[in-house]
C-alpha cells in the first residue's frame, strides 16, 4: 500500500517546486490533481514534453513518485462535442501519466445525474474509445461515484465496474463522500466496502459531515427543492465519518497487505493551514494503519 497527498491545497506552489514540498511534508507519494498550469479542470493539458520531463526530473531529486494521476473530463457529458473533446483530452493525460513512471489514473464517472441513461451511453462510448489505449499502455484506472454525476451511488458504481470487465478498472472509495453514496448509515460504508471487496484499490481520505441529518433538514439550502450536494474535505476527525469503523474494516479487507492499493490524503477546507493540515493527516493515517499489524 502506498500512502499519498493530494497537492491541491498548494496548487500555487511552482510545479517544478512542489515535489521537494511534498517530501518535506513526509509523504513519499503524491496523487497529481488538476492544476492550471499542468493538467486544468475539463480543459486540455497544458504540458509539453519538455516540462513533464522537467517535472519528473524534480521528483526523482525529491525521492518522491507520482503514485496516481487525477484528471477531471466531461467524457460522459450529453454534448457529443464535449465528450470527443475529452477522450482527446483523456489520450494526451495517459502520455504525460506514462512519461511520469506512473502506471494508475483514477476520476469520476462524470454525467449528469438529470440524465443518467444518456449520461451512462456516453460514458460507454467513451470507454470503447479509451480501454484499448489503457490497456496498450498498462495503466489502470480508478474510478469514483461522485456527487452529481450520473452515477452516485456506491454499490451501483461497483456494479458499473464489474460491466467494464476490464482487470485495469476497480473502484475508489472516497471517505467524505460516504454520505451520498446511497446511505447515511456507518453500515452503508461497510457494505460498499465489503461489496467491492479487491475491487477496492484506492481510497480518499477526508472527513465530511452527514448532509441530511435524521430530519432531512440538517443543511437547509436555498431556493428549496435544491439539488446541491454539500460535502466536505475536512481532516479526520472534525466531521462525522466513523474512522474506527472505516479503517477496522479496511484492516479486515485486507486493503493495506497488497502492493496495488493507494491510500490519499484529500483535505481541501484549510488553505490557511495547508502545511498543518497535511502533517497531520499523514500522522494520523499512520496512527490508524499501523494498528494493523495488531490484528
Amino acid at each position: 500500500m502506498r500512502i499519498a497527498i493530494d497537492p491541491y491545497m498548494f496548487r500555487s506552489t511552482p510545479l517544478l517546486e512542489l515535489p521537494a514540498l511534498v517530501a518535506d511534508l513526509g509523504y513519499e507519494h503524491i496523487e497529481l490533481s488538476p492544476r492550471e498550469d499542468f493538467m486544468p479542470f475539463f480543459l486540455h493539458p497544458r504540458a509539453d514534453d519538455a516540462t513533464v520531463k522537467a517535472f519528473k526530473k524534480a521528483l526523482d531529486d525529491a525521492g518522491v513518485k507520482v503514485a496516481a494521476n487525477l484528471p477531471l473530463y466531461r467524457w460522459s457529458g450529453p454534448d457529443e462535442d464535449e465528450r470527443q473533446a475529452a477522450v482527446r483530452y483523456w489520450k494526451r493525460a495517459i502520455e504525460i501519466t506514462v512519461q511520469l513512471d506512473c502506471n494508475v489514473m483514477n476520476s469520476e464517472f462524470n454525467g449528469r445525474p438529470e440524465t443518467a441513461s444518456r449520461s451512462e451511453a456516453q460514458f460507454w462510448r467513451s470507454m470503447e474509445e479509451l480501454l484499448p489505449v489503457f490497456e496498450r499502455e498498462g495503466v489502470h484506472l480508478r474510478l469514483e461515484p461522485h456527487p452529481d454525476d450520473f452515477v452516485e451511488d456506491g454499490l451501483v458504481a461497483v456494479d458499473m465496474i464489474r460491466g467494464i470487465n476490464s482487470p485495469l478498472v476497480s473502484f475508489l472509495y472516497c471517505a467524505p463522500h460516504t454520505f451520498h453514496m446511497g446511505g447515511t448509515t456507518p453500515q452503508k460504508m461497510v457494505e460498499i466496502m465489503e461489496y467491492a471487496g479487491d475491487l477496492m484499490t484506492q481510497l480518499h481520505l477526508a472527513d465530511s459531515f452527514d448532509h441530511t441529518g435524521s430530519s432531512g433538514l440538517r443543511y437547509i439550502v436555498n431556493p428549496p427543492g435544491s439539488t446541491a450536494r454539500v460535502h466536505q474535505h475536512l481532516d479526520i476527525g472534525q466531521g462525522e465519518v466513523d474512522w474506527d469503523l472505516f479503517f477496522e474494516t479496511l484492516g479486515r479487507l485486507g486493503f493495506g497487505d497488497r502492493d496495488d492499493t493507494i491510500m490519499t490524503s484529500c483535505v481541501f477546507a484549510w488553505e490557511d493551514r495547508a502545511r498543518e493540515s497535511s502533517l497531520y493527516m499523514r500522522e494520523t493515517i499512520d496512527k490508524y494503519t499501523s494498528s494493523w499489524g495488531t490484528q
